[in-house]
């Protein structure tokens, strides 16, 4: 323990100089802008500045990555108040109670509120990624080859069960990503795989254009589909919020907090998930349900909560087990392997040093969103006037260079813009980009995994299923899968209420 103090504390120190301090406080900034932005998002932003930072020494350019992240995910809370459109997919939680504070002539309290959550949030989720994220990784040691192809399988099930209304179509766009993950010489023997004797196949899709594919020229094109512009609401009132309000829900800041890691943590759950997930748990335990929807301070605080302390829980299973827990995260997952850094159990063995740096950079990018979030507010909203016709040509143009810049490839370029226009459509029929993310990100993992276990067993897929780890794996995911049957996950239901039912008769027996 001592000795992780040792390094936590090397690390802050570490940070403390003006280069540092210029690229945290730098990536804040523009991720906070991307965040103002509606139709933008964290893994476009990311994607973006990780074509934009490949040259930068690996610390520097995570940091940028880093405080972007948070900065984008905070930044979706402006447009969210002031215009009724979250800037991001997780801030859609916070349109329905602080669009209608702003209505009612309170938006600078509400961005206030905003604030306070996010920070808290965040700094909550920090606190969380540096006690867990060793005590995970040393846990993690301990799989093998079988162990980590269920992980990933698990990690698939559940994006696709939870993400989007339908769960068929998660699953579908999990296993999609999977597939295009195949695509090129495997891990083994370097045999060519669906490439149809096209030897631009044989390197594979590679996993930046594939994102700025699915996440950025897809938004540009879903934008510029719909060129409806919403009118600004006024700010009048004082941004600073009150001490005694913030403290008032502290309750509402641990418990979101807490829901926010946890659903960070489950691979493909995401920010938005732990959002409305703490947003329905703070209305259900409220005693002015009322307000919510109409106004609501704690819905507010419990929604950016909820999401912002997701991006430190995304980052924990990304860093000790190589499976990120959203597609932000998986794209920065992604930067680390670029800048060769190998997120997984091994990390901790080889470079735990750079376990806590992250922790000090997330850290950072806690404090620069206060920073801004409060001294910064009305300048940044000039952002939210800009023409979506003017700003998203520019976006489609980073999109181009930045697929292009990784390899120098013009077929990464087209690689992007296939599967922007595929993802595109897919949107608009109901199909989630998040599964096929994670599919894509994890496919390496369940193909390597699957080959060197069957090795390792002779072609036996027996231990699959009777190592204790893998037992337990297995079972969790096909219960998850299950649960989505409705015919099993209304006998689950039946079962639980009248469990419900018999413990709560026999107390009242006992008394």
């Amino acid at each position: 323990m001592l000795d992780g103090l040792a390094l936590l504390g090397q690390s802050y120190l570490s940070f403390l100089n003006p280069a540092s301090l210029m690229y945290g406080l730098g990536g804040a900034f523009l991720g906070i802008l991307v965040g103002c932005m509606p139709g933008l998002s964290a893994t476009l932003c990311i994607a973006l500045l990780t074509t934009l930072t490949i040259k930068m020494a690996p610390n520097d350019a995570i940091l940028i990555l880093i405080c972007a992240y948070v900065g984008t995910l905070y930044g979706g809370s402006r447009s969210a108040i002031l215009l009724n459109i979250p800037g991001t997919a997780a801030n859609a939680a916070s349109c329905a109670d602080g669009y209608a504070l702003a209505l009612q002539g309170q938006a600078g309290r509400a961005i206030g509120i905003a604030t306070s959550g996010a920070f808290t949030g965040t700094l909550f989720g920090v606190l969380c990624l540096a006690a867990f994220t060793p005590a995970l990784a040393e846990i993690a040691l301990s799989f093998g080859a079988f162990e980590f192809f269920w992980l990933a399988l698990f990690g698939v099930a559940m994006s696709g069960s939870i993400v989007g209304e339908d769960p068929i179509k998660g699953w579908i766009m999990g296993c999609l990503g999977l597939l295009v993950a195949q695509i090129g010489q495997e891990g083994l023997y370097a045999y060519d795989r669906f490439t149809w004797g096209w030897d631009e196949l044989s390197g594979g899709i590679a996993l930046i254009p594939a994102l700025i594919g699915a996440f950025g020229f897809a938004e540009v094109l879903s934008t510029l589909s719909d060129p409806v512009e919403r009118s600004l609401v006024q700010m009048r009132d004082s941004i600073l919020p009150r001490f005694k309000e913030v403290f008032q829900y502290w309750r509402t800041v641990i418990r979101s907090g807490v829901i926010g890691v946890v659903t960070g943590i489950l691979p493909g759950i995401g920010e938005d998930s732990g959002a409305w997930m703490s947003y329905a748990a703070a209305k259900a335990v409220s005693p002015e349900k009322e307000k919510f929807g109409k106004g609501s301070i704690d819905g507010l605080m419990a929604a950016e909560t909820g999401d912002m302390s997701a991006i430190p829980g995304g980052i924990i299973p990304a860093l000790a087990l190589g499976i990120p827990g959203s597609a932000p995260a998986a794209v920065l997952m992604a930067a680390m392997i670029i800048h060769g850094i190998q997120p997984g159990p091994m990390l901790m063995i080889k470079t735990p040093q750079f376990v806590y740096d992250v922790v000090a950079m997330t850290t950072m990018a806690t404090f620069s969103i206060l920073l801004f979030g409060l001294f910064g507010v009305r300048p940044l909203l000039h952002v939210l006037r800009i023409r979506r016709t003017v700003l998203m040509p520019i976006i489609f143009v980073l999109c181009t260079v930045g697929s292009f810049a990784i390899a120098s490839r013009l077929f990464d370029v087209y690689c992007m813009v296939v599967i922007g226009i595929g993802a595109f459509f897919l949107k608009r029929r109901g199909y989630e980009m998040a599964p096929f993310v994670l599919g894509l990100v994890l496919g390496e993992l369940l193909d390597k995994s699957l080959r060197r276990g069957l090795v390792l067993s002779d072609g036996s897929l027996e231990p699959f299923f009777t190592r204790p780890i893998c037992a337990i794996l297995a079972a969790v995911t096909v219960i998850t899968m299950l649960m989505y049957v409705p015919a099993i996950n209304q006998r689950l239901t039946r079962a639980w209420r009248v469990t419900m039912g018999w413990l709560s008769f026999n107390r009242k027996s006992s008394a």
